[in-house]
């Protein structure tokens, strides 16, 4: 029997928790990060051809999250944010029907260990592109606002990362940020609208 592309993500082993220094409290980023361009000068991705790191799974992963292109459900609190980018292979084309899977903490900075609020995953389309509604995580002791991510091309290799915003005060403080993991962020009518392309391998 087939399987589809989302069924293929493997739980990681690595449970290691989330480790660093006390973020501040400070608010989420002011500052802007400007969409890349193609060559033929549309808004698009850029490759180097470099593979998205890796990061720690943490302890807050659960198998069976929803098949959703939003996380957020109706009176959750927290600043919207859209997300949306491409999944690509180290030859810079695109992954078609790529497998991912997202999970991070509310606005306040709590995970839903018991049921699967701000979890889900998705199917990149034939283009690699994604898209995904969500808010901007929380703060808690330990760590910056980061989300997430497993991705996975159909006949490739699990990649378990987060994702980062840029500007934030915690993220100087946080022994697991990296910067390649930072999003480009803009505003976006009453939330902030972020991109961000992922370049895995595919076998």
């Amino acid at each position: 029997m087939s399987r589809s592309p989302a069924a293929l993500l493997m739980v990681a082993v690595l449970l290691a928790g989330c480790a660093g220094a006390s973020p501040s409290a400070t608010p989420i980023v002011s500052s802007l990060a400007s969409p890349t361009a193609t060559a033929a000068g549309s808004p698009g991705p850029t490759c180097t051809g470099e593979l998205t790191p890796a990061q720690t799974e943490g302890p807050y992963f659960k198998l069976g999250s929803p098949e959703e292109t939003s996380l957020v459900g109706s009176g959750l609190p927290g600043t919207p944010l859209t997300l949306t980018g491409f999944v690509l292979g180290a030859d810079c084309q695109p992954v078609a029907d790529a497998a991912l899977d997202f999970w991070q903490a509310d606005d306040s900075g709590a995970y839903d260990n018991a049921g699967y609020t701000l979890r889900g995953h998705l199917t990149a389309d034939a283009a690699g592109r994604f898209s995904l509604g969500t808010i901007v995580p929380g703060l808690y002791p330990g760590r910056t606002r980061h989300i997430h991510v497993k991705v996975q091309a159909p006949s490739g290799p699990l990649l378990t990362t987060q994702l980062y915003l840029p500007d934030e005060p915690s993220n100087a403080s946080d022994g697991i940020f990296d910067a390649k993991l930072v999003m480009a962020v803009q505003p976006a009518g009453d939330g902030l609208a972020a991109t961000f392309t992922f370049v895995v391998a595919t076998r």
